[in-house]
């Protein structure tokens, strides 16, 4: 019974490790159908990652399927001519700003998980969730230093599978590592071809 379980959660991480490799591959080329690959690997993981009790990265996997629909939409149909959101960057400030947030969520957060649920790293947990909470949003939105967000979120995430037994998963957060570099400078590159004032986007 043990055996099959395994055998089961085993088959689902290697398909939820493939969709979300493709995802990325397909985000850092700004090709709208990772959005598709996220949504069903963000549903896989639903499942696989509260059979491992790691309680906020399960939940967050929700927020992954619906942030994968809204990303399909912006990147087609959002932007004020409705022909997809274009790339933008931040102040230097407003990344103080939602550093700041995010701490303080995950420090809340990590507390009431710490004292009420079974929640494996309770604060560590919180910080992957609530940063790659906020780093979705900056994906949708098309923000350049997603990426650089990314990075450090990626690196974090590794160690928590490692810690839980998902190595397949911490094998896909080591090349997301890799991944995350190219889209940076590609998201960059193509940022500096075409500059675009849009929201909170400052070009230097």
């Amino acid at each position: 019974m043990m055996q099959s379980w395994l055998d089961a959660l085993l088959s689902l991480e290697a398909l939820a490790v493939v969709l979300a490799l493709a995802y990325l591959l397909l985000a850092a080329r700004e090709n709208p159908w990772c959005w598709l690959c996220a949504f069903i690997s963000s549903a896989l993981y639903v499942e696989i990652l509260w059979d491992v009790s790691l309680l906020m990265e399960s939940v967050l996997s929700i927020f992954y399927v619906v942030m994968a629909v809204v990303g399909w939409y912006e990147w087609k149909r959002g932007g004020s001519g409705h022909h997809g959101v274009q790339i933008v960057s931040l102040k230097w400030w407003h990344h103080f700003v939602l550093l700041g947030i995010t701490l303080l969520l995950a420090a809340l957060n990590g507390w009431l998980l710490g004292l009420y649920t079974s929640a494996a790293r309770p604060f560590v947990d919180s910080f992957v969730s609530w940063g790659s909470v906020i780093t979705t949003i900056l994906v949708v939105r098309k923000v350049l230093e997603n990426w650089l967000y990314w990075l450090l979120i990626d690196g974090i995430s590794g160690y928590l599978y490692v810690d839980r037994g998902l190595y397949l998963t911490a094998l896909l957060f080591g090349l997301y590592l890799v991944i995350v570099v190219f889209g940076y400078f590609r998201w960059r590159k193509e940022w500096h071809k075409a500059p675009l004032i849009y929201g909170l986007e400052a070009k230097v």
